[in-house]
């Protein structure tokens, strides 16, 4: 039996991830997947409210996983793979994760599993990320974002901030839908970021980056610079982080550094950088993970890409500024939405 405390706000925040943004059922099958490194309240709290909803959740418990993708295949027992296999809903604390590996395609198959990559989140993460916001006005945020982004395809997208990133590129359709709830059988991420997909042979300039995900969370000591011609051409700086990121990327991309495949943009106003969590802090308001290499949806792909983060990014499409320092600006529909999207105070 679990012993972790759980205070009322993380109950509240875990009873709004399953009830509200997964729409848990009674008599489906729950997964709630964690590591040895996990926070275990927020595991135990998940649990208990798929519980109350009068669902059977199950919890499995893993040491780390080195790597993500299809490289974390041989770290995945049986057993696992077989619950992974014949659940309803898959909800993922681990990190990193088992999105792109064997079992997790296998289920995606299926057109059975709904699957939540919960990641890193720890409890005061959980708190903020869902019990500190109206996830129905962050959706409406994130719908009025991705209208600009669409109505722009085939336009530039320019990134700057005050560190010295200063990077341009296509936007492309998004690949992946983004719905208020996880009712229905997929990948689904946490609310809070939006997608600003590029052609990935138009990115050129400079992202220097406060922190990475490449085979661990960190926050970088000394800047990181990647340096991008249509590849990912150079990496400097980063201390010794940067040998880390340089095995990591040659992982993704087969030998190479790959290119950049996505860019984000933060929009939660309760998240918080912490330095701690990669899950919470790419989603602070004008936050971007940056993704490189070659993540596990494309082929040769294999390690899920590393990812890194850049923070108070200002942000044009087109050549009118989106986000300015890390807040958003306009168009003016965004905008409104943007200003009344509050963190609540209960």
């Amino acid at each position: 039996m679990m012993s972790s405390h759980i205070g009322p706000e993380l109950a509240r925040a875990a009873d709004i991830l399953v009830a509200d943004y997964c729409g848990v059922k009674a008599e489906e099958a729950v997964l709630i997947t964690a590591d040895t490194s996990s926070d275990m309240a927020v595991v135990e709290a998940v649990m208990n409210a798929a519980d109350t909803l009068g669902a059977k959740p199950v919890v499995n418990v893993i040491p780390p996983l080195p790597f993500q993708g299809g490289l974390s295949n041989p770290y995945i027992a049986e057993p696992l793979a077989a619950a992974i296999a014949n659940c309803d809903m898959w909800i993922d604390f681990t990190f990193p994760n088992m999105a792109g590996s064997d079992p997790f395609e296998a289920a995606m198959h299926t057109k059975r599993t709904r699957y939540v990559m919960g990641g890193d989140a720890g409890t005061d993460g959980l708190v903020r990320m869902f019990g500190k916001v109206d996830l129905d006005k962050l959706h409406e945020v994130h719908k009025a974002f991705i209208e600009v982004t669409n109505k722009s395809v085939g336009k530039e997208c320019h990134i700057e901030n005050d560190k010295g990133t200063d990077v341009t590129f296509e936007l492309v359709e998004l690949p992946f839908p983004k719905p208020r709830r996880a009712n229905k059988p997929g990948l689904y991420t946490v609310p809070g970021a939006v997608g600003l997909w590029p052609n990935p042979d138009s990115v050129r300039g400079k992202i220097v980056i406060d922190g990475a995900f490449h085979e661990y969370y960190t926050t970088m000591p000394v800047p990181l610079t990647i340096e991008i011609d249509s590849k990912i051409q150079r990496i400097s700086g980063g201390g010794s982080e940067q040998k880390v990121m340089d095995r990591a990327l040659r992982r993704a991309a087969g030998g190479e550094y790959g290119k950049v495949i996505h860019f984000t943009c933060g929009i939660q106003p309760a998240a918080r950088y912490t330095g701690k969590s990669f899950i919470e802090d790419q989603r602070v308001t004008g936050n971007d993970a940056v993704g490189l290499g070659t993540p596990f949806w494309e082929d040769e792909g294999g390690e899920n890409h590393p990812d890194a983060v850049v923070s108070m990014q200002s942000v044009w499409i087109d050549g009118k500024e989106i986000v300015k320092d890390g807040a958003i600006v306009g168009p003016a529909k965004l905008k409104r939405l943007a200003v009344k999207l509050q963190p609540l105070f209960h």
